[in-house]
């Protein structure tokens, strides 16, 4: 199990224990977010898409440890792009529009978990155990 399946683990599990339903690799939209941070640069370079985007205020203030600014849908599918929001509608079976608000609702948090101390850091360096207890432990709890 690699690392990003145990960040899907510990964030999927306390999400889907909310909802009241299975395991992380059942939930298409959390995987597809999760995804966001396999993608060139990780969550630095996430960060760094969506403030080249205009969302350098959101971004910042889910990285800090203050309140988290809201983003609509719109604003996440300029940033990520029309092709991967039509990727996840897809999966979840449902319009672009739909998927941008379920990612505009669960990336602030998602992104405010892996930075409590208000500093993006290398999560290849974590130590798994300790990073799911983080995500586990934290989010949506």
């Amino acid at each position: 199990m690699g690392l990003l399946d145990q960040i899907a683990g510990g964030i999927g599990g306390q999400l889907l224990q909310q909802l009241g339903g299975g395991g992380a690799q059942q939930n298409p939209l959390l995987q597809m977010v999760l995804g966001l941070l396999q993608q060139p640069g990780g969550l630095q370079g996430l960060i760094d898409k969506l403030q080249q985007s205009g969302l350098g205020s959101q971004a910042a203030s889910w990285v800090g440890t203050g309140a988290n600014l809201p983003v609509d849908g719109g604003q996440l599918q300029q940033a990520l792009g029309g092709d991967w929001m039509a990727a996840l509608a897809a999966q979840l079976g449902t319009s672009p529009e739909q998927a941008s608000r379920s990612v505009a609702s669960l990336l602030p948090e998602v992104i405010d978990r892996l930075t409590p101390e208000g500093k993006v850091g290398d999560l290849q360096s974590m130590v798994p155990q300790n990073l799911e207890a983080l995500l586990g432990g934290k989010l949506f709890g």
